[in-house]
């Protein structure tokens, strides 16, 4: 699995997956990953199988079902092989969630000091009844959520309802979409988001590497 690096080679670990429907070299991946980079992180992305498969041959693949992702991002963990805090942009960020909640992967988890997720899709769109939440309550490491509050994925709103664990640690950003995108009127700008994202991911990752 071609693993690809940003930041100083002695930088605290941050694994960065990416979501369903973008490869690691998005614009979102690359500028998060290059902002963390810059702060001294040292920041590795990769591409799910299927999502490789998609970059090389040009076809609409779907993602895998989770247990395969699941594999795949434990085998990059042993691969690695150091402390780490893991996450990613949302089902990224949800398939780290799942790791460190799942017993099955026991051995990655002695590296595993903290989970970041960008954008977490509570829900799939449009089906809110549809909650990926079951497994928070078992992760035992400390956990950040960075969300715009409208995102279609989970609002605020919605989130506020689910009576998720008070451990989680949140970053809001104010009318921010599932990409953290505002609107024109509600004054803020998409880059001043993502930069607020960055600095609460390199605020969390510093405080658990």
């Amino acid at each position: 699995m071609e693993i690809v690096f940003n930041g100083p080679e002695d930088g605290p670990l941050f694994v960065f997956s990416h979501g369903a429907g973008a490869p690691l070299t998005s614009d979102f991946m690359e500028q998060v990953a290059v902002g963390l980079a810059n702060k001294g992180i040292r920041v590795a992305r990769f591409n799910y199988n299927y999502m490789q498969q998609r970059v090389e041959t040009g076809s609409r693949r779907p993602p895998e079902r989770a247990p395969k992702l699941l594999a795949q991002f434990d085998e990059l963990i042993k691969q690695l092989n150091q402390p780490m805090v893991i996450g990613g942009k949302s089902m990224g960020g949800r398939m780290a969630s799942l790791l460190v909640a799942d017993p099955e992967f026991s051995q990655a988890h002695q590296l595993i000091k903290g989970v970041a997720c960008v954008g977490y899709p509570f829900h799939p769109q449009g089906k809110p009844e549809k909650l990926r939440t079951e497994h928070l309550p078992d992760i035992k490491v400390p956990l950040l959520m960075v969300q715009g509050d409208r995102d279609k994925l989970g609002s605020r709103e919605e989130v506020d309802s689910y009576g998720l664990p008070e451990s989680i640690q949140w970053c809001w950003l104010e009318d921010g979409d599932h990409d953290l995108k505002p609107r024109v009127k509600s004054g803020f700008k998409h880059q001043q988001h993502i930069e607020t994202a960055i600095v609460s991911l390199y605020q969390f990752i510093m405080l658990n590497q």
